[in-house]
């Protein structure tokens, strides 16, 4: 094991400082690594200030806790460790240790701008696409639109996206059970405006419910029953663009206009028209609805926003962090404890930590590296995530590597705040992607344990598949079986102090097996995933005598020999969960 910092309750005294504090952090060093000193460098006004740490304790397994004093002089204040040993001095910073100069970006952070919610720490999230989930009556479709059976294939062509199997918000209340059974608190909705598509990112108002999923009374009622159960609901908001039918455009103050008359859209989708943010009345009229719907008689708990690494960006312009701002102090002058959940398929990090959108949707540094382990032999898609190659294949190590170099680049509450997942209404299903269900229930282990927030997406706990974002779409199938992963692990997780708070300490990754630990002030959880079987495992480092039961997974006891050695049978596909006794 190797010395270690993370922004959880064990190595910061206060997650969400006010500027004027002092936090105090620490650094765990475990024994024989050789570390005599250790110092703190941290960023005032811009410039680096050294601080000495002393030793503040020594663990019961011999690890050293050394303790430093951050003021948070500043809304962001970045830190990393100087480890000194008689071979030289190396670095700690989010990207690990290393022995080299590496850039700022990979240092800690420690934020004083308004925490998220508190409950969105503990969320487990459920995404329903209205139109697939569940409806509750017929309805005469409008003239653009192609109706479906529920039991039909969804087939692409070229009535993909106008084609209706209609589902509606009264038909997800009558469900709402199903979410609660499988442990799930949070349900988000992807768009209910108008629109002249299924999907509804193609809006032409925000003004009230599209009447083909029941009106603004279906929502009223929708958000009751979700309420009655003890769920949260979050609305869709689409802040790059409109649909060219919303009751907006074309007003030219509030969209680009082109030099040859037309109107910049998204990627080149005419349909699409790119909203101007530079326009007052765009960001007061947005700032009207963000908080409508937040209001009685609808009470969203908060809104994911489509395409936020887009939005106030065009050119030479870029207003999206002032936008962000703005949208977040719309939702929390409704809403104290309302939430903003931003959608980048690629590295986001340069917009969190910012007093705008409190995480994203962490495709890069969850979705990309567990597809790519747990990948089937073969794949009935090309592409991966918009990459125009074949997914490739990589060992644990690259799982590892991968979600330690993105969450570098935040901080630990804005990892935390970020939703973790395995697919959505935009990719292919987790099924297809792993080909078994034995790999899918890895995947599902993976989602539930390490930090971030889990979010499912509608149909996986049913083991749906589709091999691309309109097949993935499938309407649900209520008379399949929910797979029991699924509940007995989110169970697992609201159970666990480790596996809801705790920090993330890498252990071993390795091919086909990835171990780690989740460690809170109650309680430490060690997570052993393997995509095949394989040789039995020895880990080194682990607390000396330490016994460990088995919480998740049906394997053996663990015990850990006086030198820290654990040996580990060859279980695979399989995850298993242990949490330390004592």
């Amino acid at each position: 094991m190797r010395p270690h910092h993370d922004g959880s309750e064990l190595y910061v005294s206060d997650p969400a400082p006010a500027l004027g504090d002092t936090v105090a952090v620490f650094v765990r060093v475990p024994r024989g690594t050789g570390v005599s000193r250790v110092h703190m460098r941290w960023v005032r006004d811009g410039e680096p200030v050294f601080t000495s740490a002393a030793v503040d304790r020594r663990g019961p397994g011999g690890d050293t806790w050394w303790r430093a004093e951050l003021p948070v002089h500043n809304p962001v204040t970045s830190y990393r460790f100087l480890l000194g040993t008689t071979r030289g001095v190396r670095w700690l910073t989010g990207m690990g240790l290393t022995t080299h100069d590496v850039p700022d970006a990979t240092d800690f952070r420690l934020v004083a701008h308004p925490p998220p919610p508190s409950w969105a720490r503990d969320a487990v999230v459920y995404q329903i696409f209205p139109d697939r989930y569940a409806r509750s009556a017929a309805r005469e479709l409008p003239a653009w639109a192609v109706g479906a059976d529920w039991d039909d294939p969804v087939v692409r062509g070229p009535d993909t996206l106008r084609t209706l199997y209609g589902g509606d918000l009264d038909g997800i209340a009558r469900h709402l059970d199903h979410v609660t059974g499988l442990g799930a608190d949070t349900v988000y909705l992807t768009p209910f405006f108008p629109a002249r598509s299924n999907h509804r990112y193609d809006a032409t108002t925000f003004d009230h419910v599209d009447p083909l999923l029941g009106g603004d009374g279906a929502l009223e009622r929708l958000s009751a029953a979700a309420r009655d159960r003890g769920l949260r609901l979050l609305g869709d908001l689409t802040t790059n663009h409109t649909g060219a039918s919303h009751d907006w455009f074309p007003d030219d103050d509030l969209y680009y206009r082109r030099d040859d008359g037309g109107y910049e859209s998204w990627l080149g989708v005419a349909d699409l028209p790119k909203l101007n943010w530079g326009s007052a009345e765009l960001r007061r009229r947005f700032r009207a609805v963000v908080q409508h719907w937040l209001a009685e008689p609808y009470a969203l708990s908060g809104w994911r926003v489509d395409v936020a690494n887009m939005t106030a960006r065009h050119g030479a312009d870029d207003r999206t962090h002032e936008v962000a701002a703005m949208l977040r102090r719309a939702v929390l002058d409704v809403r104290p404890d309302g939430l903003l959940i931003a959608e980048h398929a690629h590295d986001a990090g340069g917009d969190l930590d910012r007093d705008g959108w409190h995480g994203t949707m962490n495709y890069s540094g969850f979705t990309r590296p567990v597809w790519s382990w747990l990948r089937a032999d073969d794949l009935p898609f090309d592409g991966f995530l918009g990459v125009p190659e074949r997914m490739p294949r990589a060992g644990a190590e690259a799982v590892a590597a991968t979600m330690t170099a993105f969450a570098a680049q935040m901080s630990w509450r804005s990892w935390t705040t970020s939703w973790q997942l395995l697919g959505s209404h935009d990719t292919a299903r987790i099924r297809t992607v792993v080909g078994s269900r034995e790999r899918h229930e890895v995947a599902a282990g993976l989602l539930f344990t390490l930090p971030g927030t889990p979010m499912v997406f509608a149909g996986d706990e049913l083991g749906l598949t589709g091999a691309n974002n309109e097949e993935a779409r499938v309407p649900m199938r209520w008379d399949a079986p929910v797979l029991g992963c699924y509940p007995e692990l989110i169970a697992l997780r609201r159970s666990s102090p480790a596996l809801s708070r705790g920090g993330l300490r890498w252990v071993h990754a390795d091919g086909d097996s990835l171990v780690f630990l989740r460690e809170s002030a109650a309680q430490s959880v060690l997570v052993l995933a393997r995509r095949s079987p394989g040789r039995p495992l020895a880990l080194a480092g682990l607390a000396p005598g330490a016994s460990w039961e088995n919480l998740y997974g049906g394997a053996k006891p663990l015990h850990t020999e006086p030198d820290g050695s654990t040996a580990i049978d060859g279980y695979g596909p399989a995850v298993q969960v242990w949490a330390l006794n004592g």
